[in-house]
Parts: structure tokens; C-alpha cells; sequence
């Protein structure tokens, strides 16, 4: 089982020194959650049955492929993944530019993590409408994978139209960086077992992340993909000498932890965490 970190858990005045030493460190990857653009009043659930947005509007936001690009250029092993990009409210010709970017400066670490948002008035904010939110994520998704892996496309479907154009460069993971699908409803997981390389959830414990996976083979099962099962990332802790046996017998595959408790403490935390967990 990997370990991976988030920014989203961290003031981004630590962002990158904590990023350069999880690389040395040997983390497996970093995550950068996204958003376009945060309405003043939000409107929308990231948690089923939360009473209140789980952040705050003036909460500052990067376009998350150019900052991993940043941190790309100074690090050595760390993959870099979105938990997650709205892939589905760009066109994906800006999507699919933007971690083909990515992949290339980084010598093929790109993580693809994508969503179809929560935040139905970030929708409404860019003028497209927030029910159309899913089919648009599916057909983004598409559109992305052939500009990626075909010499010439030619697209022609509900929300995006065009006719044959070339897209250069590739990215340099064959055949394609991993697009795993975040969220923890019933549309996301049949969304990740049809569509996605991976599934990405909330926080967990081993046993609500077993159950979620358990839904997920299921559903991988009615999509024909027996042969070909979605990686699992989860968030998760690390509170006891079993729990890492616990996660994997859990069926999870990357382990996104956060050891600290204050951002000054991040790096420091890393280190513990590492001398038990990564030695």
C-alpha cells in the first residue's frame, strides 16, 4: 500500500516545502483539491447530510495542474494528482492540454483525479447547467482519453462538437496518465467502475472504506471489468501497529494521510510518520 498527502489539509504557505520532503521522504504522491471559481453563498453537499459548506468562499485556489507542474520541476519520484478536478466544466481540450502538460514536464507522473463537482452554483457561476454535470464529466472523459492516445479526433456529442484535430505532445504515460473518479455516491462508484483507472473517496475508516469497495467490484462486475479493477485511494489514519494491515485487507491500494495536526507541524510530522511507516 502507498501513502500519499494533501494540500488540502495544509495552509499553501507550507505547501512546497512539505512537497519536496514527502519526495525525499519516499511518499508515493501528493493531491491538490480544485475548484474554478467559490460563490460567496455555496450551494451543495461534499458530505451527504453536512449543514454547512466545508469551506470558506475567500479559501485560496490554484489552478491545480500549473502548481503541480511547479512542484514537478523539484521533485524526483512524487507522483501528482487532483482530489479532484472539475474536468467537465472546461472544455476538454483545456483539460486534457493541462495534464498532458503536467505529464511530460514531470517524465510521466501525472495522477488525473476528477469529479463532477458538488458545488452545483460553480456551475451555474460559469453559465452551464449544474444538472448536466455528470454526462458532461462522462463525455469530457472520453474526448480526453482519445486526444491523448489518437493521431487524429473527431468529436461530435451532446456538449462538445468539433471536427478532426491533432493534439500534440502525448503524455508520456501509456496509454494515458490514470484518471480515477472521486466521490463517494452511487453514481460516482458506477461512474469509477465504467469509466475510471481508479476510485478516490473521503476519509475513512478501514471498515466504511471496505464496504465502499465492495460496491465497487459489484459494480465493476456488471460493467464487464472482472479482469481490469479500479485502484482505491481513500483518506485515512495510521493510529495503530495494525492499521496498515487493516487498510490493505480493506482493499485499498493508496493511503492519503495527514500526520499533522498544525501546518508549521507538517514537515516534522512527515518525518515521524516516514521513520515508522516508509523505513
Amino acid at each position: 500500500m502507498d501513502f500519499a498527502i494533501t494540500f488540502g489539509q495544509l495552509n499553501p504557505a507550507f505547501w512546497h516545502e512539505t512537497a519536496l520532503e514527502a519526495d525525499r521522504l519516499g511518499f508515493e504522491s501528493v493531491w491538490l483539491p480544485e475548484h474554478l471559481v467559490l460563490p460567496v453563498a455555496m450551494q451543495g453537499q461534499l458530505v451527504p447530510g453536512e449543514e454547512h459548506p466545508p469551506i470558506d468562499a475567500s479559501t485560496p485556489v490554484y489552478d491545480a495542474p500549473a502548481y503541480l507542474a511547479w512542484i514537478a520541476g523539484q521533485t524526483t519520484n512524487l507522483r501528482l494528482g487532483t482530489f479532484v478536478y472539475l474536468l467537465g466544466i472546461r472544455h476538454p481540450f483545456t483539460g486534457a492540454r493541462a495534464f498532458a502538460t503536467l505529464d511530460v514536464l514531470s517524465g510521466g507522473r501525472a495522477e488525473v483525479g476528477v469529479g463532477a463537482g458538488w458545488m452545483v452554483n460553480e456551475w451555474d457561476a460559469v453559465g452551464l447547467d449544474p444538472r448536466t454535470r455528470g454526462r458532461r464529466l462522462d463525455e469530457a472523459i472520453g474526448v480526453c482519453r482519445r486526444l491523448w492516445t489518437e493521431d487524429v479526433v473527431e468529436h461530435h456529442g451532446e456538449f462538445f462538437d468539433f471536427a478532426p484535430v491533432m493534439f500534440e505532445p502525448k503524455p508520456v504515460q501509456r496509454p494515458h496518465p490514470p484518471i480515477s473518479i472521486g466521490g463517494e455516491s452511487e453514481r460516482a462508484l458506477r461512474r469509477a467502475a465504467r469509466l475510471g483507472d481508479g476510485w478516490i473517496g473521503m476519509a475513512h475508516t478501514p471498515e466504511s472504506a471496505a464496504a465502499q469497495v465492495r460496491r465497487l467490484r459489484l459494480y465493476e462486475d456488471d460493467a464487464g471489468r472482472a479482469d481490469r479493477r479500479c485502484t482505491v485511494t481513500v483518506m485515512g489514519r495510521i493510529e495503530g501497529p495494525d492499521d496498515v494491515d487493516r487498510w490493505r485487507e480493506a482493499g485499498v491500494d493508496r493511503l492519503i494521510v495527514v500526520p499533522w495536526t498544525r501546518s508549521r507541524e507538517a514537515v516534522d510530522a512527515l518525518r515521524r510518520f516516514a521513520d515508522r511507516h516508509l523505513s
